[in-house]
């Protein structure tokens, strides 16, 4: 596979790169920020299971670090894998959190757009739960 186009999201955070870490990265906190797991996260062995438009997803999330890692795949009904890299890196007494989208293949230039404005109010709402 060819490697896809790729568009980095981030947002600046007012708050220490550990505490977003620790909220960000705890599953049961993500239906708070992360819309498209709005309808909450089952555990289910290692991995969470989540109910939306895309119908019943699997999320399986990188182990706890010391490095701010947050990334996770999302295997879709149809055993489509979605890798997701979330990072978050401190910045002086706040920090940066960034996430990679990657466009995939048969995605329209609208879907790719859209995805991202979709990313992009998800970090809104984390920087403004992380901030308040």
């Amino acid at each position: 596979m060819a490697t896809m186009p790729a568009r980095i999201i981030h947002r600046s955070i007012d708050k220490n790169w550990r505490d977003v870490c620790s909220f960000a990265g705890t599953p049961e906190n993500m239906p708070l920020w992360a819309s498209g797991l709005a309808s909450g996260l089952e555990r289910s062995g290692d991995d969470w299971i989540a109910r939306g438009v895309l119908g019943t997803v699997t999320v399986s999330f990188a182990p706890h670090n010391e490095f701010g890692v947050l990334d996770h795949t999302v295997t879709i009904a149809n055993g489509l894998r979605v890798y997701n890299a979330l990072r978050i890196v401190p910045n002086g007494d706040g920090c940066e959190i960034m996430f990679t989208l990657l466009r995939l293949p048969g995605m329209t230039d609208q879907q790719f757009e859209a995805d991202a404005a979709h990313v992009a109010r998800d970090l809104d709402a984390l920087k403004k739960l992380m901030e308040s």
